[in-house]
């Protein structure tokens, strides 16, 4: 009978862990396991040893090709205004900027930058900062303390507060300083490293495609250009042919092309460069639904009580994140007019001559359908904070609004 005993688990499919019961104890079947995956004890922890001798791999690879991405955007690029941006098919999203130096430090305001809603299952941070040191530094405490895909590199920000210190655009013209930043930082990250330039810093001085080989022998696991130059801010359009040499000078590491897209017209034809994917900034913050629109290849003519649910679900979003108190309430107001001073330039498709609408364009006074969408339409910060006081209540008596950015004071 012994014999019998220790033979029938064999037969019935279990070669892997069977063998005779101990003394006393109860006879047992085996598991039937598919004999594809079956192995012998010793080739089992010979196996897990091996494994356990080898390196962690580096995860070095990131796949968003074909991807929609919204671009990490300063003030505006908040985590309920990406939360709106899910909604309507964004599939990458990314933090705002953070300063490198100022995570070290501690700062609270800086570390809330890096936050994630559970919406945004493809999801990156964006550092800035001048130095090896503290930016390797930095990268490792983001490793240890936060869950994300990607960590990005900005080396695009062209605003002087950052260029004269060295960061944002400078790193361009810094290559020894932003090679060693770029090794460093991918040698303690777990997770992919990207980057984030612009052509160059001067308007005719183009050194991106110079660059992107060796971002590439770096580390770098994507890069994203921006078709401008520092010194031409918004003066003139995106250079897309040049993103387009840029595409086979980065191969083949995928590189992300970004400027100018309002429309599926422009990211059909920016997709045509051969760029890996595209990120989308100003589109977003003019029209969120882009994304539904490039997704479905369509014009949308969104309604004004459509655009103001949508506003209504941003403040929502707003008090969830930043506290429902007197505090939270204004702090959800002056984001909600940040984003307003950019949506008042979207022209509704039905009151439109020709499609689509060009981002580059001013739009002239007009009369909407409806007093909402003329109200919308409006450049006026009074009637911006009069559509913030139908969604938050009044303001308080004293309060004075100036956006941030000049992007929409028309010279």
């Amino acid at each position: 009978m012994a014999e019998g005993a220790a033979e029938a688990p064999a037969e019935s499919g279990g070669g892997g862990g069977g063998g005779n019961p101990g003394a006393g104890e109860p006879e047992r079947g085996v598991t039937p396991i598919k004999s594809q995956y079956l192995t012998t004890k010793e080739q089992f922890h010979e196996f897990l040893e091996a494994k356990g001798r080898e390196e962690p791999s580096q995860e070095t690879k990131l796949d968003i090709s074909g991807k929609l991405y919204l671009a990490p955007l300063t003030t505006c690029g908040n985590l309920p205004f990406r939360r709106i941006c899910k909604r309507f098919g964004a599939d990458v999203t990314c933090g705002e900027m953070a300063v490198c130096t100022n995570l070290l430090q501690g700062q609270t305001s800086e570390w809330a930058l890096l936050k994630r809603h559970p919406c945004e299952d493809v999801f990156g941070v964006q550092l800035e900062g001048a130095f090896p040191d503290t930016m390797t530094k930095c990268a490792e405490l983001l490793n240890r303390t936060i869950e994300v895909d990607f960590v990005d590199i900005n080396v695009g920000c062209p605003i002087d507060l950052v260029y004269k210190k060295g960061g944002g655009c400078a790193l361009m013209n810094r290559s020894a300083k932003f090679q060693q930043i770029v090794r460093g930082m991918n040698q303690v990250l777990d997770v992919p490293l990207t980057v984030k330039i612009r052509t160059g810093v001067q308007e005719r001085v183009n050194l991106a495609h110079r660059l992107l080989p060796e971002l590439r022998d770096w580390g770098a696991a994507l890069v994203t250009l921006h078709g401008r130059s520092r010194e031409q801010r918004y003066t003139k359009l995106a250079d897309w042919q040049y993103i387009e040499q840029c595409v086979t000078a980065a191969s083949p590491m995928p590189l992300f092309g970004n400027g100018d897209i309002l429309s599926y017209e422009d990211a059909n034809r920016a997709m045509k460069t051969g760029v890996a994917g595209i990120m989308i900034a100003r589109g977003a913050l003019l029209k969120p639904w882009l994304f539904t629109e490039i997704k479905e290849q369509r014009h949308w003519d969104i309604s004004s009580s459509e655009r103001l649910d949508i506003l209504r679900d941003f403040t929502h979003y707003g008090l969830e994140h930043w506290g429902s108190d007197t505090q939270g309430v204004e702090k959800t107001r002056r984001f909600l007019l940040e984003w307003l001073s950019f949506l008042c330039r979207y022209v509704p498709v039905g009151l439109l001559e020709r499609l689509p609408q060009r981002i580059n364009e001013r739009p002239p006074y007009y009369m909407g359908r409806d007093y909402l969408e003329t109200l919308m339409a409006s450049q006026k910060a009074a009637d911006w904070i009069r559509i913030s006081e139908m969604l938050l209540g009044p303001v308080p008596p004293t309060f004075v609004f100036l956006p941030k950015h000049k992007a929409n004071a028309y010279k």
